[in-house]
């Protein structure tokens, strides 16, 4: 399979390599470095919201990638499985800007002459941001480097699957629009159940907790640790280090397709009705 046929059409999910999952750090770690010249978009361009959705990204499952919100038909794009940066103008690429070999700088510079090139006033752009990245070599000057294209393919696979499972979440919870957030790359939907009482689910690509992708729920406000009794479906487990929520290690997925699908819904269910039950208390 080719990463051009990486794009997954709405509803499919693509298989994972569940044994895999502990080998995408250095893969997430470029990705979630290069989404932030899309982010930058976002924070350069439309004006900034209390939560900070100018800054996020939602999944384009045609073209296999994060896409900025627009200004002026105007976005910014990331094709998570070839590492290539797109400025878009009405949906289609009006720059493609691979980031192999090409350091954060440089492609700055070439999304800068991209706006500028459709109009935008390219001083505006840049990658100022209020939020700390996990560190990565690309971030002191070292340039991109895509050479291990299986990891990044399998990202993607990630992000696009997390992308269908949620969105399906979120039309059956009442969440809201699947999205991804630039500054721990998670995609996510939240679930209010009640006036101060949400509940999110998600999937994280990789952090400090799992060194690999995992699915979340978790909720708000916290509840205690002695609260979390109920028996998680699809192989989830509580986790209580730190904050508080259930997780499905990618490492615990099935190796088959139709059982990771089915697992994964399994999980986000049963973690969002204990979720639910807490909250409504």
């Amino acid at each position: 399979m080719t990463r051009d046929t990486l794009a997954t059409a709405d509803g499919e999910w693509l298989p994972l390599r569940p044994a895999h999952t502990r080998s995408l750090a250095d893969a997430r770690l470029q990705t979630h470095h290069a989404a932030q010249l899309v982010a930058a978009f976002g924070i350069s361009f439309l004006s900034p919201a209390p939560d900070d959705s100018h800054t996020t990204m939602r999944w384009d499952p045609r073209r296999g990638a994060l896409t900025s919100r627009d200004a002026d038909g105007i976005a910014v794009e990331i094709r998570l499985g070839e590492l290539t940066i797109s400025v878009m103008r009405g949906g289609i690429a009006a720059d493609r800007i691979p980031l192999h070999g090409r350091t954060v700088r440089e492609g700055e510079g070439l999304v800068r002459d991209a706006l500028a090139r459709l109009g935008l006033d390219p001083a505006r752009y840049s990658l100022r941001r209020h939020y700390d990245l996990p560190h990565h070599p690309v971030a002191d000057g070292a340039a991109f480097d895509i050479r291990d294209g299986a990891s990044l393919d399998e990202l993607s696979r990630w992000f696009g699957n997390a992308a269908v499972a949620l969105g399906e979440v979120a039309t059956a919870q009442g969440g809201s629009a699947v999205t991804c957030w630039p500054h721990h790359f998670d995609i996510a939907t939240l679930i209010t159940i009640a006036p101060g009482r949400t509940t999110g689910a998600g999937m994280a690509p990789g952090d400090g907790y799992y060194d690999e992708p995992y699915f979340y729920v978790n909720a708000y406000p916290p509840p205690p640790a002695t609260a979390l009794v109920a028996r998680l479906e699809g192989n989830g487990q509580w986790h209580t280090n730190e904050w508080i929520g259930a997780v499905l290690p990618g490492s615990g997925l099935a190796a088959e397709l139709p059982e990771q699908r089915a697992q994964a819904d399994a999980f986000l269910r049963s973690a969002i009705a204990s979720m639910r039950k807490i909250l409504e208390r």
